[in-house]
């Protein structure tokens, strides 16, 4: 039976009876034991806490990326006392929600890269695929892929979190196709080792970008570039320089 979802006012003392109850049972049981309205009042706060994310995504969503705690809890119809006890801080949710919404890009870009056939293929599927979500909600990509105030710079993000969970996924989804299709030396062990994160870089800046770009008659639509990026992941800029004609 699923408990009812108590009301702000009575969850601090629901908390403390259920403090209270788990010191009794492990008094009775010999410090070991944890009893069931404390198993059951657990699974209550991991679905409640699910719930606040899936209503915290479909705020910033709304609301764009610079939506406040007040703002987020107002649309989720509840306090900004409840995310902070659930989360911590802004930080806390916007690590909670990337788990989320990193985890199902990941998994997106994972289907994507199945059905390539040659790495270039590969390539192209996952940069469409990571562009595709991405363009779906760019409040909530900018919302778990930007710093919170006093959070850290652009020297810590790439192995912090969530983001870095993800990119080291993507990196080695790049790395192991190359190395299948390249073979084992000394020199390609080197490319194998450094480029996928070299064109993770290129992708996200890429990408990012390109999101942030205003629609225009100039501003390629998601196919177009996610090809573009391809091509300069594939061949760089080599192609463009060659068709431009040498200087007088």
């Amino acid at each position: 039976m699923r408990l009812p979802i108590p009301s702000v006012p009575d969850t601090l003392g629901i908390v403390n009876n259920v403090q209270a109850d788990l010191s009794d049972g492990r008094r009775a049981a010999g410090g070991g034991a944890i009893d069931g309205r404390a198993s059951r009042w657990q699974s209550h706060r991991e679905e409640r806490r699910a719930e606040l994310i899936k209503s915290a995504r479909k705020a910033v969503h709304a609301l764009g990326s610079d939506a406040s705690m007040e703002e987020i809890a107002a649309a989720a119809g509840t306090s900004k006392s409840v995310f902070y006890r659930y989360f911590g801080d802004k930080a806390g949710l916007q690590q909670a929600v990337g788990e989320v919404v990193l985890s199902q890009m990941q998994r997106r870009i994972q289907e994507a890269a199945r059905s390539a056939e040659t790495p270039r293929e590969g390539l192209f599927a996952m940069v469409s695929a990571y562009l595709q979500m991405a363009e779906t909600s760019p409040n909530v990509y900018t919302f778990v892929t930007r710093y919170a105030a006093g959070e850290p710079g652009p020297g810590s993000i790439a192995t912090a979190g969530a983001l870095g969970h993800f990119f080291a996924a993507i990196s080695d989804m790049i790395a192991r196709p190359m190395r299948s299709h390249l073979g084992a030396s000394a020199g390609r062990e080197a490319v194998i080792g450094y480029w996928p994160n070299a064109a993770i870089g290129l992708v996200r800046n890429a990408g990012e970008q390109w999101l942030a770009s205003p629609a225009s008659p100039v501003k390629p639509d998601q196919e177009a570039m996610a090809r573009q990026i391809t091509d300069w992941l594939c061949f760089g800029i080599a192609p463009e320089l060659q068709d431009r004609p040498a200087p007088a």
